[in-house]
């Protein structure tokens, strides 16, 4: 017979090395963490609803059928992580000014996500659907993106990314003008000012 996971309910988590005292596994619902340092924890199979995660340090943290529903991370440190192995029903986030270096978002449809002046350096966005997302103010050096959907997102802000065209959509999308060289990148032209 399973067990129910516990509720944890509008709790407020400051300064706690939760390393050394983790989290129980359950659901947690419009909760804060402040300050929290959750690098390389076993987050599988919990549940965030509805919770707020600032200046926390979440790299390398497993994520095994973790639930995102309506998650906010502000200036949290989050590299390394692979988001497609979160449950995927429900999945909702917004990162602003976030390090998000090396993460994977990897066939994973996140339709109007919001990425803000976060840096998605190396980030992985193979077979992914992130049409209608905002990108606002992001560094994306090297960046992968092969067979997505970038479809109404809106990338004008965003900075150092290449996007070949070629193997990944991109009608309706925003870029700036100074951007569009990320486009071009593949094939192999000189663009001089």
């Amino acid at each position: 017979m399973r067990s129910e996971p516990i509720l944890t309910a509008s709790q407020t988590f400051t300064g706690a090395d939760l390393k050394e005292k983790p989290l129980t596994k359950g659901e947690y619902e419009a909760c804060t963490f402040n300050d929290c340092d959750l690098s390389s924890s076993d987050l599988s199979e919990f549940i965030f609803d509805g919770c707020t995660f600032f200046r926390c340090n979440i790299s390398l943290a497993k994520l095994r059928r973790t639930a995102l529903r309506d998650v906010i991370f502000r200036e949290c440190k989050m590299v390394g992580l692979h988001f497609e192995d979160c449950d995927q029903i429900g999945i909702s986030f917004v990162f602003e000014e976030c390090m998000l270096n090396n993460s994977s978002f990897y066939g994973m449809k996140i339709k109007k996500g919001i990425f803000r002046k976060s840096s998605l350096k190396e980030a992985d966005f193979t077979d992914s659907d992130i049409s209608g997302s905002l990108l606002e103010g992001c560094d994306m050096l090297n960046a992968t993106f092969s067979g997505t959907n970038l479809e109404k997102a809106d990338l004008s802000t965003s900075f150092n990314y290449s996007i070949d065209p070629t193997s990944s959509k991109i009608k309706k999308a925003k870029f700036s003008q100074s951007g569009l060289s990320g486009l071009l990148d593949v094939f192999g032209i000189e663009i001089i000012n």
